[in-house]
């Protein structure tokens, strides 16, 4: 193998999916023998699986089911549009920014605990929720359930890892945990769409507290208290100024919606955040234990990787929030209706996914396969840009979805692998959290961004439209210039995404290592 092909080779499972932790070696006995960290005989592993696997789906499940439910919620507490997207961006923001903290805190107190404190508080702050009687309590449930998936993912995946040790029963595992992540997107926009029209949206949130009982009890029975053999320090410092300064950016955007970019709540905060961001990337290359060494982002192809994974998140959160809007309140949608509406697109990923991973990726690489994925998003975004007030399904809304869901596709298959491709042995978890943190903070920035341009849009629309108080026809045209220009700065990120991935991503098809830990996406 030559030096370049060892630079681009897949760090060996010698670490877990996205935890921000190591998968412990086999321990040695007294006498010397090895023994396995955890479950290994027969029924017991698929058991411990199933559990994980149902853990997983209740994380996955949250990133479309409540999309569903929001018009509804919005109607029955009353928030404004310019706070709506705080119910996505809360969550994502929570969790994306503390997945590395909470990957290491699984090797600091134990796999076992912290799965089982991440599930306690996911049921605990669904049921706040669920039970949420003003828009502030929604948002602090949210934020809350972010926090409880940054413990809970990195400890499944650490357990998943350390349960399968046998290489053909783990690919076998994961693969299995992998189409339960896939399969969560569309079960939980059938789901969100079921319960927020037949009972409530509530439940939407409530069906977690039903899931996270389940697997508290199992895993209480099922799972061994084990702790990697490193005792990782923590990162406080670079946590906080991460967060802060990640908490400062989208706030910010968050208040140019409704304030105007000229507002000191606007560019006060935003400046704040960007200054926060650059200490913590200054702190990372300082700090003895850095929560993200900076040598993991830097590499050109990894760099390129979750450049495009963010991207690919922020127009995928924006999607997902100003469709289903427009299906709900423009075009009078029903809620199963509406989650019905996105599956073509959610196919289409699969589709192109299962392509690209498989037969495109291992013979050509990322380099061309992640610009085309972002360039097809960045038409399917523009072709939605033809929606009004009274489109057909067929002719405007479902070309547009299945465009973009190839495009995400090909970059969600291209860019994970990437994500780890060449990475040290000890940096290997903290590369997967990347692809998974990356494509969070994505979302959350992204949401916010594309909900302050398209409030201003709406505004303007008004303002150079309407003469007097506007009426619900005139409501309804401001909507959808609001989507437009959403839909149009979508298309414009992904593209930009595409020409700055292509030049940074190397030619050449990646060395694959088969025992290599795979990225999960949640």
């Amino acid at each position: 193998m030559s030096s370049t092909e060892q630079g681009r080779h897949l760090a060996p499972l010698d670490a877990t999916g996205p935890t921000g932790s190591r998968t412990p070696r086999p321990r040695t006995s007294p006498e010397g023998r090895h023994t396995a960290p955890g479950p290994t005989t027969g029924r017991a592993q698929w058991v411990v699986l199933a559990v994980l696997s149902l853990a997983q789906l209740m994380v996955v499940l949250d990133a479309t089911i409540v999309n569903i439910a929001l018009p509804t919620a919005q109607h029955a507490l009353g928030f404004s549009d310019e706070d709506r997207q705080w119910v996505v961006t809360s969550y994502a923001l929570a969790f994306g920014s503390l997945l590395l903290l909470g990957g290491r805190l699984s090797d600091l107190l134990g796999r076992k605990p912290t799965f089982l404190v991440g599930l306690v508080g996911f049921g605990l702050a669904s049921a706040l929720g669920g039970a949420a009687q003003s828009f502030e309590v929604l948002i602090a449930a949210r934020a809350l359930q972010g926090v409880s998936g940054a413990l809970l993912a990195p400890a499944a995946l650490s357990l998943l890892t350390t349960t399968f040790t046998d290489p053909a029963a783990r690919t076998k595992a994961f693969g299995i945990f992998g189409g339960v992540s896939g399969a969560g997107g569309g079960i939980g926009l059938l789901l969100g769409g079921l319960l927020t029209e037949h009972l409530s949206w509530r439940w939407c949130l409530y069906i977690n507290v039903v899931l996270a009982v389940v697997a508290v009890v199992a895993g209480a029975l099922l799972l061994k208290h084990e702790r990697s053999g490193e005792r990782p320090a923590l990162d406080w410092a670079g946590t906080a100024l991460a967060v802060l300064g990640l908490v400062g950016v989208v706030y910010g955007l968050a208040n140019a919606e409704s304030n105007g970019w000229s507002a000191p709540t606007t560019w006060g905060f935003l400046a704040a955040g960007l200054v926060l961001l650059a200490v913590f990337c200054w702190w990372q290359t300082r700090a003895a234990h850095p929560l993200l060494p900076m040598r993991v982002v830097l590499d050109r192809d990894r760099g390129g990787a979750l450049l495009g994974i963010a991207v690919v998140g922020a127009g995928m959160f924006g999607i997902f929030l100003f469709l289903t809007y427009y299906m709900t309140s423009t075009l009078g949608y029903s809620p199963v209706q509406t989650g019905l509406g996105f599956l073509p697109m959610i196919a289409a990923i699969s589709v192109a996914a299962g392509v690209v991973g498989s037969v495109l990726m291992p013979r050509v690489g990322p380099k061309p396969l992640t610009p085309t994925g972002l360039l097809l998003a960045a038409l399917g975004m523009a072709w939605l840009t033809r929606i009004q007030v009274d489109s057909g399904y067929a002719g405007t809304i479902l070309p547009g979805l299945v465009v973009t869901g190839l495009g995400l596709g090909f970059v969600f298959a291209s860019a994970m692998a990437t994500a780890t491709l060449g990475v040290q042995a000890a940096d290997a978890g903290v590369g997967s959290a990347m692809a998974n943190t990356s494509q969070q903070i994505g979302g959350s920035i992204g949401t916010a961004l594309l909900s302050a341009f398209a409030g201003s849009a709406a505004a303007d629309w008004i303002a150079g439209n309407v003469t007097g108080a506007p009426t619900a026809a005139d409501a309804a045209q401001a909507a959808v210039a609001s989507y437009h220009t959403a839909f149009w700065w979508s298309a414009g990120l992904f593209a930009a995404g595409a020409v700055v991935t292509l030049l940074l991503l190397r030619p050449g098809a990646p060395v694959v290592d088969p025992d290599a830990a795979p990225v999960i996406a949640h």
